[in-house]
């Protein structure tokens, strides 16, 4: 009889089990059909809901995409500010899609049947910044660079590790829009140290031989050169006698010679001149990875610029030596160097004349530009910015001055050559700021100005600063025993012997 009974409960348990592994089995056979149901890339598309009370919301649309909408309320009519930006297209009589058509920003305004407003979206078609995101993080790993949309524009932010990193990420980013905002900072900026020298030498060599022949006497006077017959010897004697470049002559002679009531003066004029002028300027400049800095040592010289009402206004050129160069920290301490080096100076003999009797002189310049990439401590020459110069001058007696041997008495000649060679030699430092507290010396560091006893009786313009005490009680005996003996009456005390706070 037990086991009689015991059959029909166990069936019902059975049912029971079945029943609900069906249940079970139809409940996961749904959640595959609406898996697969959905296409790809649904994840990424968002369904925003509008219902009770939150009847505004901003809304962002990628250029080219749509962006779905549902509402709690039936709406029967959709009005679009600008169908030229942004374009609506109802699915249902609770949703609705809208697709972003062109850059800018438009209002779309949800009304139901009675003419009641539902929702209010304020739309931005922007550029597609989440894919932007998404490229940048795939291609740079481990940085923390984001795109965002700022008023239609493609703002990227967050931190990367440096200056190349950086620079490529707004490349990639100008692909999906032309105006970026870089909000990006380097997580260790670099300083760049660059250190510049200016060789320039210069030579110079000349040969200049002259003669002068004034005949006096009977009825006719003979002059070959240029028409002095001033004497004794004056500097228009000796200007005469052929030194065509003005110079003072280094030799000259001058004879007078005689013969039947006439006199035959003769001067001769010789010069040769060599000289070598070297110049070295060596600046040294710090710019921060990815900024510009220059340098000029020179000056400047006005130059008159007409105005209005024939006023004259005065402006200024530069000159001299110039540097200008921006240093990009790459990976692995490579660094990349745009630079710009000049060298000018201003030249007289070529002025421009100008009215009122004002001359403009001109400029020597020599320029260079390049880039190029070192390492830290490596360094790089430019050279061959070789200037040559050569310049013959000859004043002579037709015809007879062409004669060989005897020509060369009836002409005035000069030779005159110019070398100029620049070399600049450029090596870059990774520096870093000195820490905090640490003092920095500089050339006034190591004198100090002379007492009364050393100025007057010894004669020293400065004397050599003491070496500065370990302890504050040091300094309390070196402020007591130097003080007095340091600087004149109307010197400050000398940095560090102030220890009345002690």
């Amino acid at each position: 009889m037990s086991k009689d009974k015991a059959l029909p409960a166990f069936g019902r348990w059975s049912q029971h089990v079945s029943s609900t592994v069906w249940q079970w089995a139809v409940a996961v056979a749904v959640l595959l059909v609406a898996v697969l149901a959905v296409p790809a890339g649904a994840d990424a598309q968002k369904l925003i809901q509008i219902a009770g009370t939150n009847r505004t919301s901003n809304l962002l649309v990628p250029i080219g995409k749509s962006q779905d909408i549902r509402t709690g309320t039936t709406f029967t009519n959709i009005t679009v500010g600008n169908p030229d930006i942004a374009d609506v297209n109802p699915l249902t009589d609770h949703t609705l899609s809208i697709l972003g058509k062109k850059i800018g920003t438009t209002r779309v305004s949800v009304y139901a049947a009675d003419k009641s407003l539902i929702g209010i979206f304020d739309v931005e078609v922007t550029y597609d910044v989440a894919r932007l995101t998404n490229e940048l993080r795939r291609r740079f790993p481990g940085s923390r660079i984001t795109a965002s949309s700022v008023n239609g524009r493609v703002m990227l932010s967050g931190e990367v590790t440096d200056a190349q990193m950086l620079d490529q990420a707004v490349t990639i980013a100008r692909q999906f829009g032309p105006d970026i905002i870089n909000a990006v900072s380097v997580m260790s900026p670099q300083q760049v140290l660059l250190e510049v020298r200016f060789v320039e030498i210069s030579r110079n060599a000349g040969r200049e031989l002259g003669f002068q022949w004034n005949r006096f006497g009977g009825n006719s006077i003979t002059n070959i050169g240029n028409r002095t017959n001033t004497l004794p010897v004056t500097p228009a004697t000796e200007a005469a006698a052929g030194v065509l470049s003005g110079t003072s002559p280094f030799g000259f002679m001058i004879a007078r010679f005689v013969t039947g009531g006439a006199s035959t003066d003769m001067a001769i004029n010789a010069l040769e001149q060599q000289g070598v002028a070297r110049t070295l300027a060596e600046p040294n400049l710090v710019a921060l990875s990815g900024d510009t800095a220059s340098f000029l040592a020179g000056g400047e010289y006005p130059i008159p610029v007409s105005g209005t009402l024939g006023q004259i206004s005065v402006d200024y050129k530069k000159y001299g030596v110039g540097l200008a160069f921006t240093p990009t920290v790459l990976s692995h301490g490579l660094i990349n160097l745009k630079i710009e080096p000049e060298v000018s100076q201003i030249d007289d003999t070529h002025s421009v004349d100008i009215a009122n009797g004002i001359s403009v002189p001109a400029l020597i310049v020599r320029r260079a530009s390049t880039t190029v990439e070192l390492r830290d401590g490596q360094s790089f020459a430019i050279g061959g910015l070789l200037q040559n110069t050569g310049r013959n001058q000859v004043q002579q007696l037709p015809w007879a001055g062409s004669v060989p041997v005897l020509g060369t008495l009836l002409s005035s000649k000069s030779y005159q050559k110019n070398e100029t060679d620049l070399v600049i030699i450029v090596t870059p430092h990774l520096v870093r700021p000195a820490r905090p507290g640490e003092p920095l010396k500089t050339p006034a560091d190591r004198a100090v100005p002379p007492n009364d006893v050393d100025f007057f009786l010894l004669g020293k313009n400065e004397v050599p600063r003491p070496a500065s005490p370990a302890t504050p009680q040091e300094a309390l005996f070196a402020a007591a025993a130097t003080r007095p003996e340091t600087g004149h009456m109307l010197d400050m005390p000398p940095r560090g012997t102030d220890v009345t706070t002690h």
